[in-house]
This record gives structure tokens, sequence and C-alpha cells, in this order.
């Protein structure tokens, strides 16, 4: 295909991606990009670290500089909405009224934060973080001396909360479940992950949860937890997930299981419709299992993939899955899907600031992660990748260099 309408719907990074991919791939044909946001296509992990601090411009998560985004020749539709998908006459209807024909669509439409459903959730001094202006908004609310607290004691929130200490904010976290990040990370890291924290100052209150939120008399918010507790703070960041916008899909007919289901070329139950980024849904090889992956990494290839796809280029999108996490001054990056079912193998003091964690199933390393630790699990990525079974003694001597192996 290389003439005709590709429309997408979300102008972040899955769909930046599917849109600079069609025109590097040779596609001549009209590329009509439409965001509820008023920004260029951006990346979202800076939001919760150098954005939130300051240190960084939201300008700098662009996607591409304005002269190569207008050299792209897309017709671009800032703060414009999809409100219904004609899949008999393949038109998109947006919220202005216009009706778009066309022969392809992406659908990268994102999601948004998950509310709570308490009373006093959309008092003043909430906040949730997903977009730029999310980040100015909480940005704003984080000064030395104040304090924080973050409900939700997963990625987000932990991320948060080590900018507003590293702000000399007091910070209180908040986590339902028993451990932090308990749906992502075995119980050694989320036992790495509450001593960093609590060594930095951070209160961490597991098991527990908010009630509900009133104003206090000294202009802040006092919550009040199911434990009986009351805490007084001045924010609250709400970090408890994320909800796939499938909802143009859903009504549109097309299958959705917790977001849009594809398959490992990207199309929907309609094959002139693919699905990419934090709303599509796909057996992850990897995992064994149907997912959503929401990381910077599916983001972008998944955005790439979709637009070949579109193009009638074989795809076939199964990438390991890779997320990382930037904490004061620790980079904790995941290779694969670590389950209990696993065998461990740890490489490295588990004490220390920097070691790694294999997973390996029948001898054969399958995921790996850890603190500091970029260069050996550059190598278990090609571990993993390619499958090579592996000695286990080995693999925990630091004495033989992963390269050997």
């Amino acid at each position: 295909m290389s003439t005709g309408t590709i429309a997408i719907v979300g102008a972040g990074q899955a769909g930046g991606w599917a849109a600079q991919t069609l025109r590097s791939e040779g596609f001549a044909g009209r590329v009509v990009l439409i965001g509820d946001e008023p920004h260029r296509p951006y990346e979202r992990p800076p939001l919760s670290k150098a954005v939130l601090s300051g240190d960084a411009h939201a300008d700098t998560t662009h996607l591409l500089k304005p002269e190569a985004f207008d050299a792209l020749g897309i017709d671009w539709r800032p703060n414009v909405g999809a409100t219904f998908i004609d899949r008999a006459a393949k038109q998109l209807h947006l919220t202005q009224g216009e009706h778009v024909p066309y022969d392809k669509l992406i659908l990268c439409s994102g999601g948004r934060a998950r509310r709570l459903n308490i009373p006093g959730a959309d008092l003043p001094g909430v906040f949730s973080l997903r977009s730029i202006e999310d980040a100015a908004a909480l940005g704003a609310a984080l000064s030395a001396g104040k304090r924080l607290l973050v409900i939700g004691g997963g990625w987000i929130g932990l991320e948060v909360a080590a900018t507003a200490r590293k702000k000399g904010m007091d910070v209180t976290v908040v986590e339902a479940m028993g451990r932090l990040c308990e749906r992502t990370v075995p119980p050694e890291i989320s036992g790495y992950l509450l001593q960093l924290h609590t060594t930095h100052g951070v209160d961490i209150r597991l098991g527990t949860g908010i009630e509900h939120l009133v104003q206090s008399a000294r202009g802040g918010l006092t919550a009040s937890f199911t434990d009986g507790h009351q805490l007084e703070c001045d924010a609250v960041l709400v970090g408890v997930g994320l909800v796939p916008n499938d909802e143009l899909a859903r009504e549109a007919g097309l299958a959705c299981e917790g977001g849009v289901r594809v398959d490992s070329q990207c199309r929907s139950s309609d094959p002139d419709i693919l699905a990419a980024g934090d709303v599509a849904t796909w057996h992850c090889e990897w995992a064994g299992r149907r997912m959503r992956l929401e990381s910077w990494q599916n983001a972008q290839e998944q955005g790439i993939a979709a637009a070949r796809a579109a193009l009638g280029i074989a795809v076939n999108h199964q990438p390991l899955p890779w997320f990382w996490s930037d904490q004061y001054e620790v980079n904790l990056q995941i290779f694969g899907m670590p389950t209990p079912a696993h065998d461990v193998v740890v490489r490295g003091d588990r004490n220390s600031s920097s070691f790694v964690m294999f997973f390996l199933d029948a001898g054969k390393v399958v995921a790996a992660l850890g603190p500091n630790a970029a260069r050996d699990l550059r190598f278990a990525r090609r571990l993993i990748e390619r499958r090579t079974r592996v000695d286990a003694a080995q693999l925990a001597d630091l004495q033989v260099p992963l390269a050997k192996l």
C-alpha cells in the first residue's frame, strides 16, 4: 500500500512512531494524526522524573523537533477526539463533526490514570500523572517542607516519591497490597525498593488504603486510612494504575479484553483496524499469556509494527519485554517476565547497590532484573533472546564474564 488514507487515533508515543514509520517506509498517501492533547507526540517516562523535578523542560519529551515533525507532511489534528468508527463506511467521526475516511485505521489511544472511587477524590490538591499538564500541575505543588501523600506503591508512585524527596518534601506512600510493585517484581526486589525508599526518609504504609479525603482546617488535606489512622498532607498523588481507552473500539464492535485484542501483526478483529501501545492486548510469547504491556519500549516498537503491518509488510510483534525505572541514584531494569515458578540465580551481593537476579526455566535464562547493572543486563538480554542454556554456578560467579556464557 503506497497511497490512500491512514488515520491514527492517539498522538502519543505509539501514534507518533506509527506516523514516522509510515513515511520512512515510503507511504506517500494521506496520514491523519488525531490527538486530544495540544502537544506533538511525546514520551511520558520523563514526566515523573526530570520534567516533574524541573530539571528538564516539557519540550524535551517530544519525539521530533518541530521542523522534523512538519517535514513528515501529515495532517495533524491537535485537541481533537474521535467519537465513532463507522466500519461499514470506513469513516472516523471526530469531535468537531468531521468525518475522516480511511483505508487503514491505527488505534493508539493509550490509557488514562485510574481514579479513586472514594469521597474527596476530586478535591483540589489531588493529582494524577499522565500528561504534560498533569506534570506541570503536580510540579507546582511540590516544594520543600510540605508533605506529599502517594496512593499506590507501583512504579509511578515510587518515582514521584523519589522526585518529591529530592525536592525536600516529606513523603508517605500508601500501598493496599502487601509489598511494593507486587504485580511486577519478586519479593526480593519489593524488599529492595522498600529499603531504598525508607533509607531516603519515605514513610511506607503497606496493606492499607485510603477511605476518604477531606479539606483540612489549615487548607491542606486530611486522609483517613482503612486501618483508622489519619494523615495531614499538602498534596496527594494517585498512582493506582491505568485504564485503557478502548471505548471507541468497543462501540465499534471490535473484540476487546482489557484493551483492544490484536494479533502479532497488530490487527484487531477488523483487519483494516490495527492497535498499538497501552490500548492493545496481545498474546506475548515471552509471558505465555495475553497482556497489555505498559512500557516505553512497547509503545515505540508496537507503533512501528502497526504502521508496517498497515502497509502490508509482514511483521511479528513479539519483543522481549523491557522496563526500567529511575529512583534516586538507582536505575532498575527488567527484561522478560519473571514468575515464582522460575529458578533464581543471583549474581553479586543482593544487599549492595548493584546486582542481577536471573530467572531460569529448564536451565535457560528467561528473565533478568537488577539495579545499576546495565552492562550485565545487556548480556542477560542476549542470553534470553538466544534461549541459551547456562550453568547456574557460572552465572552466579562474578569471575566468569557473562560474555563468555
